[in-house]
């Protein structure tokens, strides 16, 4: 018997576990898309020199 109830004490940890990253999978995708609608975008620090100042 001490042998299933720890079985099911794993198994229902490995759940939660397996449940906590699904979540944190769901929240970077949606901060991913929520910054797909900005207009000007993200500018990268080595783009910036990329092309010289207009007059």
């Amino acid at each position: 018997m001490y042998e299933y109830e720890l079985y099911r004490y794993t198994s229902a940890e490995l759940i939660r576990r397996a449940d906590a990253e699904r979540e944190i999978g769901r929240a970077r995708r949606a901060a991913r898309r929520a910054g797909r609608g900005d207009p000007e975008g993200k500018v990268r620090e080595e783009d910036r020199n990329r092309f010289a100042p207009a007059a």
